[in-house]
């Protein structure tokens, strides 16, 4: 429930409240681990669709640091199958940078 009120944060217009939003899912990650795996589908999504292609370099910046939690912090046969679904639609600096992290 806390997830379903969270996520839309990270998708939310005002690129401050985006990135605040990020930067305290970097935070939790490292905290909450494999717990976060019924949540995972949902947050990928979420971290990658907007953030990873900004323009902006905070948000960006965020999201990546996300992305590296993620990898440091899970077991990676969580997050084998959500990296490769989202880079098969990904475009640009996003594609690549997910491209990597599955590499």
């Amino acid at each position: 429930q806390i997830f379903d009120a969270f996520k839309p944060r990270l998708h939310d217009s005002n690129s401050k409240v985006n990135q605040v939003a990020l930067e305290a899912l970097h935070k939790m990650i490292p905290l909450l681990k494999d717990n976060l795996s019924p949540v995972i589908n949902m947050l990928i999504p979420a971290i990658v669709d907007n953030n990873l292609n900004s323009k902006n370099p905070g948000i960006y910046a965020a999201a990546t640091n996300v992305i590296q939690a993620l990898c440091q912090h899970l077991d990676t046969s969580l997050l084998l199958q959500p990296f490769c679904t989202k880079a098969q639609f990904l475009s640009g600096k996003a594609k690549q940078d997910l491209t990597e992290k599955l590499a």
